[in-house]
């Protein structure tokens, strides 16, 4: 089976933009003054210890948490004004795998192209969970997949959703060696098509055009 997947967007039109951002838990302030650019084919790497705020910073950029000083824009406009516009432009993938347990994995992924509303053939769900290792496990349900197998399922998402921001939280825990070179691939194909990607990660990310953040 061979089923193309094409996610080229417009080389210039797409902006991330943080300003001037701070974020205050309890009594503690995780970081201020935190601001960056980013255009089609930018990856950042946010960097930091345990503890430092890098999944709150996460958080800020997607619009699940509201900053206590500065601003997010997408495309040089405030993402509050126009929230539903800017998370169809957004995959964020978090800690958790947020996999129905019960599903299979081509179920999973299928659901997942109803919520994005999103037409997904079935030829290319199933050339998208082979190519990252799981033909023969596609009609499993996901509870009996390992921590590493429910990843590539993610990793198949990530192919299929076709969005051009990618905010990824610690994407490489739990795989092994050749899946983090396939998921390395994948992420140098999302920006070589002009995407964006912001990403936390405790090791070295081999990818083009990658700029680091430290916490």
């Amino acid at each position: 089976m061979t089923a193309q997947f094409s996610s080229t967007f417009a080389q210039s039109s797409h902006t991330l933009q943080a300003r001037d951002l701070a974020c205050v838990r309890g009594e503690r302030k995780l970081f201020s003054n935190i601001s960056f650019d980013l255009s089609a084919g930018d990856c950042l790497h946010v960097r930091g210890e345990n503890g430092v705020g890098k999944t709150s910073l996460l958080r800020l950029l997607t619009g699940l948490s509201k900053p206590e000083v500065g601003q997010v824009l997408w495309n040089h406009e405030l993402i509050t004004k126009q929230v539903n516009q800017y998370h169809r432009n957004l995959l964020f993938l978090g800690h958790r795998d947020a996999l129905k347990e019960e599903f299979s994995a081509l179920e999973n992924l299928q659901a997942y192209a109803a919520l994005d509303g999103i037409d997904l053939p079935h030829e290319k769900a199933l050339a998208a969970l082979w190519r990252f290792g799981l033909r023969g496990r596609e009609n499993l349900p996901v509870n009996y997949l390992s921590a590493g197998q429910k990843r590539r399922v993610l990793m198949a998402r990530m192919l299929t959703r076709r969005a051009q921001l990618w905010i990824l939280d610690e994407p490489f825990n739990a795989l092994d060696v050749n899946a983090v070179a396939l998921l390395e691939g994948l992420m140098a194909e999302h920006l070589t098509s002009g995407g964006i990607l912001v990403l936390t990660s405790h090791q070295a990310i081999h990818i083009p055009n990658v700029k680091a953040l430290d916490l």
